[in-house]
């Protein structure tokens, strides 16, 4: 019924997941080891809030970070974002308004340094785990 990239269960935008994140931190901070949860669903692996929090936050940087062919998920494979090749470009981040979810394609404007580079405080957090 809501299958493809629609609004339901495709696009990752970046505030909405930092939030969710940010909140599994909060309730962890409450909660703390003796509430866990299955994730991923169906696993049958059981982790307390924050470790969900990190496995979700490795998610998101997994977008940012080289593939086995050197290039970044987020346009990995689009012919159209040709300064990908290029010399100057090519490990520079493009910090898209929000993300294909089934691809991790970066769709939207290119440049939302605002709300995407968020992305940086999850990785700075990951490192005070």
């Amino acid at each position: 019924m809501f299958g493809g990239n629609s609004n339901w269960r495709g696009p990752i935008w970046m505030p909405l997941n930092y939030m969710i994140i940010q909140s599994l931190r909060k309730y962890y901070e409450f909660y703390g080891d003796e509430y866990t949860y299955e994730f991923p669903t169906g696993s049958g692996n059981k982790l307390n809030l924050k470790q969900i929090a990190n496995e979700l936050t490795k998610r998101l940087i997994k977008l940012f970070e080289p593939n086995e062919d050197g290039k970044y998920q987020y346009h990995s494979d689009d012919p159209d974002k040709v300064f990908t090749n290029d010399e100057h470009f090519k490990k520079e981040h493009f910090f898209y308004e929000f993300f294909d979810g089934n691809t991790g394609r970066g769709l939207g404007a290119s440049h939302q340094t605002g709300w995407t580079s968020l992305i940086a405080n999850l990785i700075m957090e990951m490192d005070e785990d």
